[in-house]
């Protein structure tokens, strides 16, 4: 049975669209998801699903999402596979990366049909795009000129990109990813080893 992560996209995010961890959990256990727990506030849900093809699964949990929030939700689903091919890719290997700075992982809701060139920086938000694979980009944050916050990339990469989006930051994405080796059976797999043994490289960078 796959596992796959649900990325909600501007949940308990600056008092907008306040959710409670048990009632998003309730919401897709109700759709019929099995093991459904939630990890961090930032809207994120890691789940099991019966049979091998979830469409029908998906469109169940964004109409109990609907129902729940009383609005439109747009959810990034990712599958276990999916989620540790972004580990291996050891994607800011290779990339500045000071103590005083912070990396992401952008989702996408669809393969963008616009390109950009990388590196992409934005110099007003302290971006720099390194990568974009797939439905995910990856993104270096630095403090904003003069002021003492960190740009934060969600905003940019939907409009550069055309494609709605949610952000993780990079330690939020291996914890998940931890998370998604399930119990034993899933931990003796061969896929499985090899992501734990990626994550744990990543912790010490």
């Amino acid at each position: 049975m796959p596992t796959y992560v649900a990325f909600l996209r501007a949940i308990n995010v600056a008092g907008h669209a306040i959710v409670k961890m048990d009632q998003l959990q309730r919401a897709f256990i109700e759709a019929g998801c099995e093991e459904a727990k939630t990890v961090i506030q930032s809207g994120n849900v890691i789940f099991r699903a019966p049979g091998n093809a979830p469409a029908g699964l998906f469109q169940r949990i964004q109409e109990n999402l609907r129902h729940l929030m009383g609005q439109e939700v747009t959810v990034m689903f990712r599958k276990d596979s999916e989620i540790a091919k972004i580990i291996r890719l050891r994607p800011f290997d290779g990339i500045r990366h000071e103590t005083d700075s912070k990396r992401y992982v952008t989702f996408l809701h669809s393969r963008p049909t616009v390109s950009l060139r990388l590196p992409f920086i934005s110099e007003k938000e302290a971006l720099e795009v390194c990568r974009v694979d797939g439905r995910e980009a990856f993104v270096v944050s630095r403090r904003i000129p003069g002021k003492a916050m960190f740009g934060f990339p969600n905003q940019v990469l939907e409009r550069e990109l055309g494609v709605p989006a949610t952000t993780r930051n990079w330690s939020t994405v291996m914890k998940i990813a931890e998370k998604m080796l399930g119990g034993a059976e899933a931990t003796r797999s061969k896929g499985a080893k090899v992501l734990k043994k990626r994550v744990d490289a990543c912790r010490t960078e």
